[in-house]
């Protein structure tokens, strides 16, 4: 198919056009795309019924920042639906003050008892709830994928994960276990950012 002089000059222009260099460049600031580089506060939450850990850390040098950490504890004489609307509440309240990007929620894991699968679903449930409100980035990492990334080792203790933590945070003593737990989730996460691989998490 030919091109006449005429209709050749006119290509040349609208290439050569700044309105449209600067159309094309648009998209991606547009589209919402965030680049890992600015998710630089994490929260890392291990749910349970009774006892939900929660963590935030802002990346920083020469090491993260701990901005919040806490555990929300629900008595036995609660019932589970009264769990759950302080779960949800609670993580609405630090994520509001933190400005969280990203979170990371300990993964799905086999257990033996039906009934104690069935009522963790629920609390980390009602956590992707107050997170997924928020419009947080949400990733999913194993707890031993967690403890590898913390310990080195995947069957690590609660104590060992606890007193890693500490030091990787240069806390002045070892944060409770359930809290220890959710900071190290935003710290494994953080691990996979700064290495531009994020295989150990899963988003969801």
């Amino acid at each position: 198919m030919g091109v006449t002089p005429q209709q050749f000059e006119q290509m040349k222009n609208r290439l050569k056009s700044p309105s449209r260099s600067v159309k094309a460049s648009t998209p991606i600031i547009e589209s919402g795309f965030k680049p890992a580089r600015l998710h630089e506060i994490i929260i890392g939450i291990d749910p349970s019924l009774r006892g939900t850990g929660y963590g935030v850390i802002r990346l920083a040098k020469p090491f993260p920042e701990t901005l919040a950490q806490g555990t929300i504890s629900c008595p036995q004489s609660w019932e589970h639906s009264r769990c759950l609307v302080k779960i949800a509440h609670t993580l609405r309240d630090v994520l509001k003050q933190h400005q969280a990007t990203v979170c990371a929620i300990e993964g799905l894991f086999f257990a033996q008892n039906l009934q104690t699968a069935l009522t963790m679903g629920e609390a980390r449930g009602a956590a992707l709830v107050a997170v997924g409100e928020a419009g947080l980035d949400i990733f999913e990492i194993s707890p031993r994928k967690v403890k590898q990334a913390i310990v080195g080792y995947g069957a690590a203790q609660k104590l060992a994960v606890a007193k890693m933590v500490q030091r990787m945070l240069h806390l002045s003593e070892p944060p409770a276990p359930d809290a220890a737990d959710a900071l190290a989730l935003a710290l494994a996460h953080a691990q996979g950012i700064s290495r531009f691989n994020l295989s150990a998490s899963k988003r969801i």
